[in-house]
C-alpha cells in the first residue's frame, strides 16, 4: 500500500486539522514532537503529513505532490488550481468583503476606475469584473486596511473575521462577497488511484463536522 500524502496550511488550521484527524483514527505522534522534520508519517497507516504555506498547497495538490491538501477556500479561489474541492470542514469560518470608509458604500454603485488594495487579486478582480466596474487592482501583502486610510485605494477587498480591525481604523465592510471556511482538496490523478482511501477519509471527516 503506497503512502497518501496531505498537506496542510500552517498555523491554527493545521492545528484544527490534525484535532479531526485524531478523532477519525488517523494521528500523527510526530507532528506532536518539537523537530526540524518536514515530513511526518503514521506508519501503521501509511499516511505522510508536511506543512505548507497556504498558497503553496493547492500547488501540492495539483502537481501530485500531494494526494490531499487542507486549506481555506480564500486560497483556493486566488490560486484556482486544477483539481477537486470535496468537502468544507467549516473551520475558519469568515467571509471575503469589500471594505472601505462608510461614504464609498453609495460611491461603489456610481463610480468606475476604482483603485482596490488586496492580498487577493484574482479575486478582487473577478467580483469586480461581475459587477462589470472598471478597477484598478493594486496587490499588498501586509495589512491591507492602510491603503484607504493613507489615500492608496478607494476600497479593500480582504478576509473579515469580527470587522474590528476595520472599526478600529474608521472603515466598514460595504458589501460582502462569499463565505469562507477549509475545504479538503484532492489531487485530480489520487482520486482515481485511490479513490476507495480518499472517499473513505472524506466520509469519515464529514461524519465528525
Amino acid at each position: 500500500m503506497k503512502y497518501l500524502t496531505f498537506a496542510l496550511a500552517k498555523g491554527r488550521l493545521a492545528e484544527q486539522t490534525m484535532k479531526l484527524f485524531e478523532e477519525i483514527n488517523m494521528p500523527c505522534e510526530e507532528m506532536k514532537q518539537k523537530t526540524r522534520k518536514l515530513i511526518f508519517v503514521n506508519e501503521a497507516l501509511k499516511l505522510k503529513f508536511f506543512l505548507s504555506k497556504a498558497s503553496d498547497v493547492p500547488t501540492y495538490v495539483e502537481h501530485g505532490a500531494a494526494d490531499v491538501g487542507i486549506v481555506g477556500k480564500d486560497t483556493i479561489l486566488e490560486e484556482e488550481r486544477n483539481l477537486y474541492e470535496i468537502l468544507d470542514l467549516y473551520l475558519g469560518k469568515c467571509f471575503m468583503a469589500v471594505a472601505g470608509k462608510p461614504e464609498m458604500k453609495q460611491k461603489l454603485k456610481t463610480m468606475n476606475n476604482i483603485r482596490v488594495a488586496s492580498k487577493y487579486p484574482h479575486i478582487a478582480k473577478d467580483y469586480f469584473d461581475k459587477q462589470q466596474i472598471t478597477v484598478e487592482i493594486i496587490k499588498l501583502n501586509g495589512s491591507v486596511e492602510l491603503a484607504p486610510i493613507v489615500g492608496l485605494s478607494d476600497v479593500i477587498v480582504d478576509i473579515v473575521e469580527t470587522g474590528s480591525t476595520l472599526k478600529a481604523n474608521g472603515l466598514e465592510v460595504l458589501e460582502q462577497i462569499c463565505p469562507l471556511s477549509a475545504r479538503v482538496i484532492v489531487n485530480r490523478g489520487s482520486m482515481k488511484m485511490e479513490h476507495k482511501r480518499i472517499m473513505n477519509i472524506i466520509d469519515n471527516m464529514r461524519a465528525v463536522r
